[in-house]
């Protein structure tokens, strides 16, 4: 299998060419005109190819790839008939359920080192003065040998460089309270999110995403982002780790035959609202680089235009869903979207993407020499999954058959920043404290005449009775009282008077 068909249409019928998989692309369209259905088609069509895909389902309704789809209908089968796929049947793909919450699937977890000081700076927001505060806090844990895994580590390396401030300036450079203050409320947010649950061990290896079952059918990896979907921080903040440790660890192989892993942005424009401008431009460094790992990157959201122009423009496989013009910015999207295909003079896009019923699109795929194809109007085929959410028994059984939940369902705490810091101020208390007296043993001794003696004379630490009664006399013959006393007390003592 070399191409999955995405539709037929009366001109034409559409196919992506597994040759260039990798050379990313975009599902967009409005609430309920099938881009959910569009995406599990390619996955499943991947998949077949023995390509692995990850996706994040923010609806549930993408687990749908793990069951097979129920008896045909009425309705199904005569869709079926009119897209000349005679040897369709119902099956389920394989599928591993991921979530950062452990809840609906098994826990997702990188640890702050794995992180990195840039790309960390860059979620939380920092500025030059502070993500130089980050790398400096990064190096010294590193010199130390400290290991940074969870967030907790990282708090306290901070309190470490706040304490020890004047001797790691003048070893690393300057930093200050105030920027260590500022990094510590911006952990607090990503807190807040959740990423507590995000940070830690076991960290999740690139390798158990790109597996193959025992038939040689890729492995779809379905993150559960329903829940996570609700803190965009955080979800940007997973999804775009992912994609730089791709880039960063895949090695170059150019173009293949086909794809080694194809990645999903479900909700793309989650990653780009708000967005700082370095961060838009790591996506954009990695999405454009990233083709010659033989890694697809295909984004799916409602506008074309919430994905930046300058990332849209590296995207060359598009399926277009219906967009209604209700609005000025929805007739502008409908415009920009229209021009973003090759052009089809058979076909007008801008009125037909208004006209779309569910289960139709327009489509352009790259064809030989990595040329886009003219526009076309096409019936979307049909998944041989469940197209829609699934139960939580169904999702339970999946999960106990998983070939990495022993693995990453337990989670482990080792000795870290956080715990070798704690030891070390443990021990400076320890040496700070005064020594501590202790009673002889049974043999009769005692420590009676040291009491004693202590009381009498005092300690380094206590004044003794004599010292005491020293000082009350030099204090009260400073008084005229005292001067009166102390003479009667001479005068007596050398037989006078007063």
């Amino acid at each position: 299998m070399t191409t999955i068909l995405i539709g037929r249409g009366d001109e034409a019928t559409v196919s992506l060419d597994s040759r260039y998989g990798n050379r990313h692309g975009m599902i967009a369209g409005a609430t309920g005109t099938g881009k959910s259905v569009s995406l599990m088609l390619l996955a499943e069509g991947f998949s077949r190819m023995g390509v692995p895909c990850f996706l994040a389902d923010a609806k549930g309704d993408l687990a749908g790839l793990a069951q097979a789809a129920g008896a045909p209908s009425e309705k199904l089968a005569a869709r079926l008939r009119k897209l000349g796929l005679a040897d369709w049947k119902p099956q389920a793909n394989p599928v591993v359920f991921w979530d950062i919450y452990g809840k609906s699937g098994h826990p997702v977890r990188a640890t702050v080192s794995e992180m990195g000081p840039t790309l960390l700076s860059r979620i939380l927001e920092l500025n030059d003065t502070q993500e130089g505060v980050m790398e400096v806090i990064f190096r010294v844990a590193d010199d130390e040998g400290l290991l940074l895994l969870d967030l907790a580590d990282l708090r306290a390396m901070l309190g470490f460089a706040a304490e020890n401030a004047k001797d790691i300036s003048a070893r690393y450079g300057l930093i200050s309270a105030q920027s260590v203050a500022a990094i510590q409320r911006a952990l607090l947010k990503l807190e807040q999110d959740g990423a507590d649950a995000f940070f830690g061990e076991p960290a999740l290896e690139l390798s158990d995403l790109m597996r193959q079952d025992m038939s040689g059918r890729g492995v779809i990896s379905v993150l559960a982002a329903d829940t996570l979907i609700l803190k965009p921080r955080l979800y940007s903040t997973f999804l775009l780790w992912l994609l730089s440790e791709l880039f960063e660890q895949l090695p170059e192989v150019g173009d293949l035959d086909q794809p080694k892993l194809v990645f999903f942005f479900d909700e793309a424009h989650l990653l780009f609202d708000d967005a700082p401008a370095a961060l838009r431009q790591r996506v954009e460094q990695v999405v454009r680089l990233i083709r010659s790992k033989g890694v697809g990157v295909y984004f799916c959201s409602q506008n074309p235009d919430d994905v930046p122009g300058e990332i849209l423009g590296q995207l060359g496989n598009r399926v277009q869903h219906a967009l209604r013009a209700f609005t000025p910015r929805d007739q502008k999207a409908v415009k920009a979207a229209a021009e973003t295909f090759a052009r089809n003079p058979k076909l007008d896009v801008v009125e037909t993407i208004g006209t779309l019923g569910t289960g139709e699109a327009l489509a352009s795929m790259l064809g030989d020499g990595g040329v886009p194809s003219p526009v076309q109007k096409v019936l979307v085929s049909t998944p041989e999954c469940r197209i829609g959410a699934i139960t939580p028994e169904e999702r339970a059984a999946v999960r106990s058959r998983s070939p990495v939940g022993g693995k990453y369902d337990t989670p482990v705490n080792r000795e870290s920043a956080q715990e070798r810091l704690a030891a070390r101020a443990s021990e400076k208390n320890a040496a700070d404290a005064p020594p501590v007296k202790t009673q002889k043993g049974d043999d009769g001794d005692s420590t009676w005449g040291d009491a004693v003696r202590d009381a009498v004379f005092g300690t380094k630490r206590r004044q003794g009775m004599i010292e005491t009664m020293a000082k009350s006399m030099v204090r009260t013959a400073g008084s005229r009282a005292g001067q009166q006393i102390v003479r009667g007390i001479l005068g007596s003592i050398f037989g006078g008077r007063r």
